[in-house]
């Protein structure tokens, strides 16, 4: 059996952190190939690794002084290397850097030496091979992650090793140039070397016991989903839940292979397993509440639209003009309503309403700002009468005015829309009715 197993920042913040990871990547043998952040927060004033980088290449790239910063970060790595007690030193990794920063290797080069480093000394205090991710990582020379060579360059160079540590977030450019995924890319760098090995399962550690129904912020002690499809964990994904990056879903989903959330500091508890399909009944009717605010709307009213030929095209191509993406558009025989973000609409509202009044001339327009979307999601709701009336039902009893109500026809997800000022009232209002309660 063969897992990949990457860990977050916090988990790998301190020596004693390290040593947690030392203990459960030993238990089991099939954890073979091990994919590390760089170093977190150690607690909740303390600066993670890469912001560090960031700061010190910034000063780097102004031409001022940035030994003493620079300093702090290899002060950071000599605790963690005199904490786990290992024969090892980083003065040339440190040599290197330094003169790279002087000449402006770039950003992306400054942000990826947290892994870089972190990968090497999770490599000596396991005695694992050190794989450099800007040789099997790799990039188009515009940037783009080029997953048919890195999945060949990867296969090969893993194929005769028992045990690796790979460093995620970054790869390189064909001429060696490094560029780095988007922050959290490291859950990518995870999948991505699953896929390459044909993993049994990929080991997502992190600091929480799995994914939750709800955020914790708005709903103190929510509950860890057990089981979560790939297509409920995008939907969640994309209306703001996180726990792990949404582009590390793609490389592992296409391959069957499952990802499983842990809880470093927590390893007896049993996560979230994420899969393709699954026949195990949800806990609950549904998986997961997430949402966002700072949405507007736009909506159009006009008589006998629903029988002009290319109505809905005219109003969309005006915002496609304006380059403005939208995100949900409920309709009905004579109004139709398209949701925005609100940052992206305002600076070109006048010339969006302009246009629209040109493209198919309305009756009647109105804009509604400071908008909140929920998207309700879950497998269970397909065979589960009233969800809708249920959650109506919760709102209305919460005092919550809605907005919108949009359900796609897969029925795996409900999208709500209420004023900003009732969004985590009405997230309560559903956590309650269908988790709390389970009426």
């Amino acid at each position: 059996m063969k897992k990949v197993v990457k860990f977050g920042g916090s988990s790998l913040a301190s020596a004693e952190q390290f040593k947690k990871v030392g203990s459960i990547i030993k238990k089991d043998p099939a954890r073979r190939f091990v994919v590390p952040s760089a170093p977190g927060k150690r607690s909740s004033g303390d600066t993670k690794v890469t912001d560090m980088l960031y700061s010190c290449y910034d000063k780097a790239v102004k031409g001022e002084d940035f030994s003493d910063e620079f300093e702090k970060i290899r002060e950071r790595y000599e605790e963690i290397i005199g904490g786990l007690g290992i024969k090892l030193t980083l003065e040339g990794e440190f040599e290197s850097i330094k003169a790279n920063f002087e000449s402006q290797a770039g950003s992306d080069y400054a942000a990826s030496r947290g892994e870089y480093l972190n990968g090497i000394v999770m490599a000596a205090y396991l005695g694992y091979t050190f794989v450099d991710a800007a040789e099997v990582i790799c990039f188009s020379e515009t940037g783009e992650f080029d997953g048919a060579k890195t999945d060949a360059v990867l296969k090969e160079r893993l194929s005769g090793l028992e045990q690796a540590v790979i460093p995620g977030f970054y790869g390189s450019r064909p001429d060696g140039t490094i560029q780095t995924f988007s922050r959290g890319g490291s859950d990518v760098t995870g999948s991505i070397v699953a896929k390459a090995i044909s993993a049994d399962v990929y080991e997502n550690w992190t600091d929480v016991s799995g994914f939750l129904v709800a955020d914790p912020r708005i709903i103190k002690d929510a509950k860890v989903i057990e089981t979560i499809t790939y297509r409920e964990l995008r939907e969640l994904s994309y209306m703001g839940a996180t726990v792990l990056h949404e582009d590390a879903i793609f490389p592992v989903r296409k391959e069957g292979i499952p990802i499983h959330i842990l809880n470093t500091n927590a390893p007896e508890d049993p996560g979230t397993l994420i899969v393709e399909s699954t026949c195990r009944v949800p806990k609950y009717t549904i998986t997961g509440i997430a949402g966002k605010k700072g949405f507007a709307s736009i909506s159009i009213d006009k008589d006998m639209m629903n029988s002009e030929i290319g109505f809905g095209r005219k109003v969309l191509q005006v915002f496609e003009e304006n380059e403005i993406s939208f995100e949900h558009m409920p309709s009905g025989i004579d109004t139709m309503t398209v949701f925005v973000h609100q940052e992206e609409f305002e600076p070109k509202e006048q010339k969006v309403i302009s246009g629209i009044h040109k493209a198919v001339h309305p009756d009647y327009m109105e804009l509604e700002s400071d908008l909140a979307l929920i998207a309700v999601v879950g497998r269970g709701m397909r065979s589960t009468r009233g969800t809708a009336g249920r959650i109506f039902s919760a709102l209305a009893h919460a005092r919550i005015n809605v907005k919108m109500i949009d359900q796609g026809s897969s029925e795996l997800n409900v999208i709500i829309g209420v004023k900003n000022e009732d969004f985590e009232n009405a997230i309560r209002a559903i956590y309650d009715i269908f988790v709390s309660t389970q009426l």
